[in-house]
């Protein structure tokens, strides 16, 4: 079955949601991360993934105080990513209490980079972002957009030792209009050895139910519990 993960984006310590990547279009929450980490996991679930946004931004990590005390307080198991660059930012993600950093700009940037940290620390550690807009990968953020194709991306680093990743078709992140299913169907038909983690677009639970049937491992959900249209008690027949 399914594993759903549940989402907190972060920027300034606060738990916010953004439309297709859009820094213009922030919504702030009032729960806390930690409380909203509790909730998820009094409800059962297990996984957690933390986007800090300053991070992705700025350059490097800017709320490793927020993932330590996440991580220190649930036993959740924690990917982290946003802005992880170097190898003491990724050091310093692991220290905080990460149990996975997510990897995307580097990946497209600097993949001699990712290669040395795949050989250091395995797959299980690393979780590949490949962000998707029109069938491209975007880096930064979601900021910049390049040439690299998502599938063939996923190839090539799958290849290299990769073995779960996250993709998100941003035309539908925040949008609650559904996932990129048609996205998610082909990498799947041509990658099926990976772990293929959807994001973005699920408003309902007949969204998740239709990337388990579709072949996805896991799904990431954010906007749709912020805004109530997923009760945080309903995922919890998908804890993994």
């Amino acid at each position: 079955m399914i594993e759903v993960i549940p989402a907190i984006d972060i920027i300034g310590g606060r738990c916010v949601r953004l439309t297709e990547g859009d820094f213009k279009s922030i919504k702030i929450y009032d729960a806390s991360p930690l409380d909203m980490a509790k909730r998820f996991e009094d409800a059962g679930l297990r996984r957690l993934h933390i986007v800090d946004l300053d991070g992705a931004k700025v350059g490097h990590p800017a709320n490793l105080t927020v993932l330590e005390l996440i991580a220190s307080s649930t036993g959740l198991t924690v990917d982290f990513g946003g802005g992880i660059k170097t190898d003491d930012d990724l050091a310093a993600v692991f220290d905080a209490g990460a149990a996975m950093a997510s990897i995307g700009s580097v990946a497209a940037r600097s993949p001699e980079v990712l290669e040395r940290w795949l050989a250091d620390h395995g797959g299980k550690r690393i979780l590949l972002g490949a962000d998707a807009r029109n069938g491209r990968v975007a880096i930064d953020g979601w900021q910049t957009e390049t040439e690299l194709e998502v599938v063939t991306f996923l190839q090539g680093w799958s290849d290299k030792g990769v073995t779960q990743a996250f993709v998100t078709d941003i035309s539908k992140d925040g949008g609650l209009a559904g996932p990129g299913f048609e996205l998610y169907q082909n990498i799947i038909s041509e990658l099926p050895e990976l772990r293929l983690i959807a994001s973005g677009g699920v408003s309902e639970i007949s969204d998740i139910e239709r990337l388990d049937a579709a072949g996805c491992s896991g799904v990431i959900v954010g906007k749709a519990i912020y805004e109530g249209k997923i009760e945080i008690e309903e995922l919890s027949k998908y804890a993994g």
